[in-house]
């Protein structure tokens, strides 16, 4: 992967024009003490945001690897060194979001590479459709450009020996070096040896218990949705039901009036025929009536 050029300004550059939607308006310190406001992006990443966020993320392995503890100590932070280097190369985003999107990046490359170690005699990773990476649960959008650099980056963290690490030209995102102090006199070496422990475990100990918190709060919001859908989906259920049986009790009230005015028209037919009936035998005697009188 190749690597953006370097810039010569100090400040990262911007878009040309900056669209409000989609975006949060932060204030941001700059290199040098002035003070900016960063419109960061919101939304789903990009392709080639990615693959600024994952060379920033193997930039900032090497430069902490080629970096001395004391120097790392008085630096900025690692993340938002990720940052800077994202915004220089118009990557817009913040340094939670690179921190959370580089976790997600990393389960699913771990996901991929473990089924690819396990596959024998399954199909590849990259040979399967979305429908079927899903019904594995593999990641459906892994692209191998991003595999293959993620890979690198992993392989270079974990295997430095292998490759070697050339220092990278700096580019404007990072910070100007320290100015350098008078030299203190010079401790005993144990006790060295302990301050820059000390620190190191520090250090290593704020970003775990950040992330640590991060990671808590994420999953207390995931813990409150399912709550709440699972209480809305149990009142949507009873809702359903109570409507149901009302209209089947009105049902059954419409079929008892039904077979009420069934059963009253019957009648009212029976009765209207028997009266007919009775008319009918006294017209004929009244005329067997008349006839014997004529008779007689």
């Amino acid at each position: 992967m190749s690597e953006p050029p370097p810039n010569t300004s100090t400040t990262p550059p911007y878009p040309a024009t900056i669209s409000y939607k989609n975006h949060h308006l932060s204030t941001s310190t700059i290199h040098g003490g002035a003070a900016t406001i960063r419109d960061y992006r919101k939304g789903n990443w990009t392709p080639e945001e990615t693959l600024i966020l994952i060379t920033a993320k193997r930039l900032d392995d090497e430069r902490r690897i080629t970096t001395t503890s004391s120097s790392r100590t008085g630096g900025e932070l690692r993340w938002k060194w990720v940052e800077n280097y994202c915004w220089s190369n118009g990557c817009l985003r913040s340094q939670n979001q690179c921190n959370d999107k580089w976790d997600n990046l990393l389960r699913d490359y771990k996901k991929v590479r473990d089924y690819q170690n396990r596959s024998t005699g399954q199909p590849s990773y990259w040979a399967m459709d979305k429908t079927q990476r899903k019904h594995l649960n593999l990641p459906s959008n892994m692209l191998p450009n991003i595999y293959e650099a993620l890979n690198d980056v992993v392989q270079k963290k974990h295997f430095p020996n292998k490759t070697s690490f050339p220092l990278q030209q700096p580019l404007s995102a990072l910070p100007p070096p320290p100015a350098p102090l008078p030299p203190p006199p010079p401790p005993p070496p144990a006790s060295e040896a302990s301050a820059e422990s000390l620190e190191s475990q520090g250090d290593e100990a704020e970003r775990v218990d950040s992330e640590t918190k991060r990671r808590r709060v994420r999953d207390e919001d995931i813990g409150s949705a399912i709550i709440r859908s699972t209480k809305l989906l149990s009142e949507t259920l009873k809702h359903h039901d109570d409507n149901k049986e009302k209209r089947h009790n009105q049902l059954l009230e419409l079929e008892q009036q039904r077979l009420q005015l069934e059963e009253t028209r019957n009648e009212v037919n029976r009765q209207g025929i028997a009266a007919l009936i009775t008319s009918i035998n006294k017209l004929s005697e009244a005329i067997h009536s008349l006839i014997s009188e004529k008779r007689t």
